[in-house]
């Protein structure tokens, strides 16, 4: 009888232990999609939630100044993508470039600095301008000049150049605390991008060589095309999930680093346009966070964010010989621009 009953003592035991096993494996499993859900939050919350509300609904009408601006936008997309490709193995053509950029910008009453560098056995040049503050500490402006292979680059970028240009013409007298520098950036473009001979790439090694203090660097990167179809725009997974599938907003894109000044810019951003935003600051290994210049100056330690249409997320001419400028929307550009310049001036002023 004693053995009797130590060997059912035992098997209830036994019995037991595989009960509160399986129990507590299956409180695991009905706790995972809580777990799964409260990381999802945490990463929105850390990454993508943005001060403000983007604006919804029918954009007003546009302000004279905006009118004015969208005019000028055209012109200068035109001046730089009509004549077709320019890039090193387009040399004269990118030369031509250079020399149209330097007299608009000696035009607005700046004196023109050309950093000089070599890219393929040619020399080819960034050029640099600043409105000079009270404080030595920078902000930077800056957008690439130079078009992919293939392509007159309407949209990529002389949109975002165009865009560069308007900004200066009107900060061009303005009273800031810090130093204003724009900088229109050579060789983005592959085989120079995220390399040697990477103009951007030069210009932050030199900063930092020089012991330059950049607060905000902010890349204008393929800037002008919006729809607003359901559809019209894509993303990177998982970013499906939490932003619109219609694109008709301007995006503002920083690394994890750069999380507070993009918040700050968006910020400002709202405050100062009825114009559709959203913004995140994610882990540069995902596809498109570091697909321009301000990539240059994370690996200097700068902060800094692209402010773009999302480029081949949405644009369906990117890279072809289609990125023209009748693709491009410059009432919804200059929108941007006249806001995105109080953004600047703003951030210039910051203490």
């Amino acid at each position: 009888m004693g053995l009797m009953l130590a060997e059912r003592w035992k098997r209830f035991r036994e019995g037991r232990r595989r009960r509160r096993g399986l129990g507590w494996t299956l409180l695991r499993v009905a706790r995972l999609p809580a777990a799964l859900g409260l990381a999802t939050l945490g990463f929105w919350s850390c990454t993508m939630r943005m001060p403000g509300r983007s604006h919804e609904g029918p954009l007003p009408p546009l302000t004279d100044a905006e009118r004015g601006t969208a005019a000028r936008l055209r012109g200068h997309v035109e001046d730089l993508a009509g004549p077709g490709e320019h890039n090193v193995d387009h040399l004269d053509a990118l030369r031509r470039s250079e020399e149209g950029l330097t007299k608009k910008l000696e035009s607005l009453g700046y004196a023109v600095e050309r950093q000089e560098l070599s890219a393929g056995g040619a020399k080819v040049a960034n050029l640099v301008v600043e409105r000079r503050g009270a404080s030595p500490d920078l902000v930077l402006v800056g957008a690439h000049y130079d078009s992919a292979h293939g392509a007159p680059g309407a949209d990529d970028n002389a949109s975002g150049v165009a865009a560069m240009l308007e900004i200066a013409r009107a900060l061009s007298g303005a009273s800031l605390r810090h130093t204003l520098r724009f900088v229109a950036f050579v060789n983005e473009e592959p085989p120079w991008f995220q390399n040697e001979g990477m103009g951007s790439r030069e210009h932050a090694r030199r900063c930092r060589a020089r012991g330059e203090r950049i607060r905000a660097m902010i890349s204008l990167e393929t800037m002008g095309y919006y729809r607003d179809d359901a559809g019209t725009q894509k993303y990177p997974p998982p970013m499906s999930a939490f932003y619109p599938s219609r694109g008709n907003f301007i995006g503002f894109v920083g690394d994890v680093g750069s999380r507070d000044l993009v918040r700050r810019v968006v910020g400002a951003f709202r405050r100062r346009a009825s114009f559709p935003s959203e913004g995140a600051a994610l882990p540069a290994f995902i596809p498109g966070v570091g697909w321009s210049d301000q990539w240059s100056f994370w690996q200097e330690g700068f902060p800094g964010i692209m402010v773009t249409d999302t480029a081949p997320f949405r644009y369906p001419y990117y890279h072809t010989l289609a990125d023209t400028p009748d693709k491009l929307d410059y009432e919804r550009l200059a929108r941007v621009t006249v806001a995105l310049t109080q953004v600047i001036q703003e951030i210039a002023d910051d203490p």
